[in-house]
């Protein structure tokens, strides 16, 4: 998390990204996660090269935490020598101390990005919702962040050139631009004009075509005429797909596979055409199966 490193790219931490969708409709509720429909403008998030350092990263602060409902909670930011971005401490409240890294003073673009990272520290610390292990936990984090209309942010900060490289958060490029693509398939908004950077843009482009062709997955009506050939295939065989789109099992066969919106497993019986509503975050998938 920082500059001058060697940036990971690709989709190797999905398992745990789909994790994290699940894990967040299930403690915030359908309802509840409806509630993030808009993301942070990035006017409320802007920071002029006049401004006081000090007093604009705690204006910056505030507007991420109203976005994400935490009126009650106060941050207390402050510049530090560090190796990483930000660290927050997290106690009971109502305030909450943050520390960025002293190059915000001077690449004040990014005080949003890391801000958005640490206040969701926060958002989840107060919800309850943890993940075991340091790596996972920063993961939920980043998809959280992302999922909620916050993370838009740090994918905007990725900067990859000859001369230097940026990346914040844990996630690489392109899983940002995978969640933010299952927000935007969500929600129907599209974060694309609000990037400042020519390589977030590409990062998005590219996590959204990964969320497209899982959306064209059997057994979804909308898999395309191979996917459909080698579903059928596989389940007159009862072999589940690799890697695992769909799994086979039980007599009367079933078949188990991942709400397109919220990654929950569901299960239906291998009738044909039905339609599917998922349980955790209600939506509706039509399926052939």
């Amino acid at each position: 998390m920082g500059t001058d490193v060697e940036i990971l790219h690709g989709f190797p931490h999905l398992t745990t990204v789909h994790r994290a969708v699940t894990a967040l409709y299930r403690r915030l509720s359908a309802a509840g996660v409806r509630d993030f429909v808009l993301s942070v403008p990035p006017a409320d998030v802007a920071f002029s090269d006049d401004e006081d350092p000090y007093l604009g990263v705690q204006r910056v602060a505030g507007a991420i935490v109203r976005h994400l409902r935490l009126p009650d909670a106060r941050m207390i930011v402050t510049f530090h020598g560090m190796r990483h971005a930000g660290s927050v401490e997290l106690a009971a409240g109502p305030e909450y101390f943050v520390e960025l890294n002293t190059r915000f003073k001077e690449h004040r673009r990014d005080i949003g990005a890391a801000l958005a990272h640490e206040v969701t520290h926060v958002f989840l610390h107060r919800l309850g919702l943890a993940f075991t292990g340091t790596r996972d936990n920063e993961i939920l984090t980043d998809t959280v962040s992302a999922y909620l209309g916050a993370g838009w942010l740090l994918l905007d900060a990725y900067r990859e050139d000859a001369l230097t490289t940026q990346k914040l958060g844990y996630l690489t490029p392109e899983e940002f631009g995978y969640v933010l693509a299952l927000r935007a398939r969500a929600f129907g908004e599209d974060p694309a004009p609000w990037f400042t950077s020519p390589r977030a843009y590409d990062a998005y482009a590219a996590g959204a075509r990964r969320a497209r062709n899982e959306e064209r997955r059997a057994p979804l009506a909308g898999a395309g005429r191979l996917g459909r050939h080698r579903y059928a295939r596989d389940r007159r065989a009862g072999v589940s797909s690799a890697p695992a789109a769909y799994v086979f099992e039980g007599d009367p066969q079933r078949v188990r596979f991942p709400c397109p919106t919220c990654r929950q497993w569901l299960r239906v019986g291998c009738v044909g055409r039905v339609r599917v509503r998922c349980g955790v975050c209600g939506g509706v998938a039509e399926c052939d199966t």
